[in-house]
């Protein structure tokens, strides 16, 4: 399923409260003519770092899509696209504050060796965690000891200023009909 798909489901699910009583008023996706809060937009990026090494990039596979003002992305981008239309492009900075923020000395914890597999207990050994509402949450390897390992819960690019080169793919907007 598309992304635009799925983000067009979600949109449309949380226009029904929990405990609501379903409507019966039909909304369709319209094309938006420029961003705003609850435009489903589509994006092309590519995301470097300080030295401009590429970190992440969706450009020639499918866009990203996203509800405008959800909080699906970094606050500091998701500002700089409110008001673009279709086809505009756009290069936006974002500091740390606005990304994932600065690095947390309390995310860092202190385990057992046996609790990790001899083969993640290399510094930099990215693994996969759950959080406490069950989604993933990457995990660094930070330092290796002779009995515990240290691990770093801090997101990957926390501390980072992040620089997109963006363009705007779609834009919908959720009408009442």
């Amino acid at each position: 399923m598309s992304g635009a798909v799925l983000g067009s489901l979600y949109f449309l699910t949380g226009l029904v409260g929990v405990g609501a009583r379903p409507t019966t008023q039909a909304i369709t996706l319209k094309q938006g003519s420029s961003i705003q809060e609850g435009s489903i937009v589509s994006i092309e990026y590519t995301l470097t770092d300080e030295a401009g090494k590429v970190i992440d990039t969706n450009v020639g596979k499918e866009p990203l899509s996203y509800m405008q003002g959800s909080g699906q992305i970094v606050a500091g981008l998701e500002r700089e696209l409110t008001g673009l239309k279709i086809g505009e492009q756009k290069k936006v900075q974002v500091k740390p504050e606005e990304g994932y923020g600065l690095p947390d000395e309390k995310a860092f914890r202190e385990l057992p060796k046996e609790e990790l597999p001899v083969e993640a207990q290399k510094v930099g050994t990215m693994l996969m965690s759950k959080s406490s509402d069950g989604r993933g949450r990457p995990v660094r390897v930070h330092q290796v000891k002779e009995k515990t390992i240290v691990v770093d819960f801090n997101h990957p690019l926390a501390g980072k200023t992040l620089n997109f080169d963006v363009k705007i793919k779609n834009i919908q907007s959720a009408q009442a009909k």
